[in-house]
């Protein structure tokens, strides 16, 4: 039997990787998408999504995901359950590890995503999207006029807290040690300190996160070697990302010094033939609607990068 040697892989079957499969089904180039999670990745098991465009009451992450994935099928896309373990150039294909199977690719879309880092701490896992949130953007116009808990002390953490004053009647900050964040913010945090809009609240370490008839209520912590409580609506956590690349360790990728992928104006990395899109992107704004923009822009990237290797041949 001749070896099957696809058009293009897509590693993450995410919203960036989904709207690159309508593009480049709909040009019938032979596209399987490769998901080791959930069909629709951290936009799948968002509550409510209110800034993507197109939605004026919002929609349901889960809808969003399940409308993604049935518009890509319906042009031709194929989507797996599949732990990719590595990827390799292979000079004209590449070569992509899949529960220790290796398939071969004229290109490959790396869109894993990046994953929030965890407090690891009861009650986050369980109330994540119902009171637990990660994005200040995406969610922070659901806690008007509520009271909130912030955990954090870099720069993600100050920046999203005074975002979240416009909505909120108050924030606690939560700071396991002290804030790391750069003296430009940190001077601008203390003006909203001085409004009394964000109290900080350093060597406090977060312990639990409780809620009453599965509605986020408060939060519990260490303050200084002393057990406190934070009475709370909700509870943003910032305590950075983690992108989706270490099965690229060895592949020749080249990623930055956060461990996100390098890519050039049209998506395209260090290696030809390997493009990435989304949040696991050098330079990603972390947002959906920008994801699916990259998406369709990787899309027509390969598209032009396959036509080139028939013009070669």
């Amino acid at each position: 039997m001749d070896k099957v040697v696809r058009d293009v892989v897509m590693i993450g079957a995410g919203p960036s990787a989904l709207a690159a499969a309508v593009y480049t089904t709909r040009e019938d180039i032979d596209t399987v998408l490769y998901e080791k999670g959930v069909i629709g990745g951290l936009a799948a098991i968002t509550d409510q999504i209110d800034n993507y465009p197109g939605f004026a009451d919002g929609i349901a992450g889960l809808t969003l995901a399940d409308q993604l994935q049935k518009q890509a099928e319906r042009f031709g896309a194929h989507i797996d359950f599949g732990d990719v373990s590595s990827l390799r150039d292979n000079g004209d294909t590449k070569i992509v590890v899949v529960d220790d199977v290796e398939v071969e690719a004229k290109t490959v879309l790396i869109a894993t995503g990046s994953d929030y880092n965890k407090l690891g701490v009861p009650g986050e896992v369980e109330y994540y999207g119902r009171g637990v949130h990660y994005c200040a953007t995406c969610d922070g116009a659901f806690y008007r006029e509520k009271r909130l808990v912030v955990v954090g002390g870099g720069n993600s953490a100050v920046q999203e807290a005074i975002f979240l004053t416009r909505f909120t009647t108050h924030i606690d900050l939560l700071v396991r040690s002290t804030i790391k964040a750069s003296e430009v913010l940190q001077h601008e945090l203390q003006k909203y300190v001085d409004d009394g809009k964000i109290t900080v609240h350093l060597q406090t370490t977060t312990d639990e996160i409780v809620a009453v008839d599965k509605k986020v209520t408060e939060v519990k912590a260490t303050k200084e070697g002393a057990s406190v409580s934070f009475a709370t609506d909700g509870v943003f956590i910032f305590v950075g990302l983690k992108p989706n690349t270490q099965f690229l360790e060895g592949s020749g990728v080249e990623l930055d010094e956060y461990g996100l992928i390098k890519t050039d104006l049209h998506l395209a990395t260090n290696i030809p033939g390997i493009f990435a899109s989304g949040d696991v992107r050098s330079g990603a704004t972390m947002q959906i609607a920008s994801a699916v923009g990259e998406g369709a822009s990787a899309a027509l990237s390969i598209r032009e990068y396959l036509d080139k290797q028939k013009l070669a041949v």
